[in-house]
């Protein structure tokens, strides 16, 4: 079965909670005590082997909940500056394979580099430009690996697959700037610290590491540095974000682990 998500979806006027699972997409004030928004999941005619959910969560254009599916559409919802009045104003059929994350600039796009990438569980990520209508930018193929977690900070995109690499792509060409051999299994978090470039990974091989994204002045190329590497004993790392916009302090959890782990400075 498919674990349900949750994310803080950060808009200028209001702060919404969102929930996704194999049923819908719910949505909840910031404190969690309202349900401003349920909807429920069409299933299309898909054969019975196939499971119908909801994954991939992004705040993005300053007033779009975007939401991704198990037939590959992403869903986008226009949230108003109060009240319960939410629309499905638009759905995007790019993907063909089941939606696995989705990430919005958490930094400042060069220009024509889109605010929003999509990932997918063959390893394809769309770049959108978001606003009254989304514009497909670019599309990287997948390689049939799948992209399991995207972020996306001054035009460039982090993704991490399932064979433990983490790629980064200049999300206004798609051509990929770098690659690396991160983790020795799935990874299945990547987070980013927008104020540093900090980028986190958390992986099934028990390891969180922590690296810093820069562009060299000069020559506009991406470099990486490995900053801080950390063992979670006989823990599969299923989740990990940074706890601050400068990426100081980070929170990890593992299947079967009923604990969140918060890491800090010494």
């Amino acid at each position: 079965s498919v674990s349900p998500q949750a994310a803080w979806c950060e808009l200028p006027s209001r702060v919404l909670l969102v929930l996704t699972s194999q049923r819908g997409v719910q949505m909840y004030d910031a404190d969690g005590s309202t349900m401003v928004f349920w909807h429920a999941l069409d299933v299309p005619e898909l054969p019975a082997a196939h499971s119908v959910f909801a994954r991939g969560i992004a705040a993005a254009g300053g007033r779009f909940v975007c939401v991704g599916t198990s037939f590959g559409a992403v869903l986008v919802f226009d949230i108003p500056p109060k009240g319960t009045n939410v629309t499905l104003s638009e759905v995007l059929e790019q993907h063909r394979d089941p939606i696995t994350d989705m990430a919005a600039e958490q930094g400042q796009a060069p220009d024509g580099a889109g605010d929003l990438v999509t990932a997918d569980d063959s390893g394809t990520l769309c770049l959108w430009s978001s606003g009254e209508e989304f514009a497909l930018l670019g599309k990287i193929p997948g390689s049939g690996c799948t992209c399991s977690s995207v972020a996306l900070w001054n035009g460039i995109v982090a993704a991490g697959y399932g064979n433990g690499q983490i790629r980064l792509w200049e999300a206004g060409s798609g051509r990929i700037r770098a690659q690396l051999s991160a983790h020795a299994r799935w990874i299945y978090a990547i987070d980013l610290a927008p104020l540093t470039g900090k980028l986190l990974s958390g992986a099934e091989d028990s390891f969180v590491h922590v690296w810093k994204l820069s562009r060299d002045p000069d020559t506009d190329d991406i470099e990486v540095q490995h900053c801080h590497a950390e063992c979670v004993t006989d823990t599969q790392v299923c989740g990990a974000r940074f706890c601050d916009p400068a990426g100081d302090t980070f929170a990890v959890t593992g299947y079967d682990l009923s604990e969140i782990l918060c890491y800090g400075p010494a």
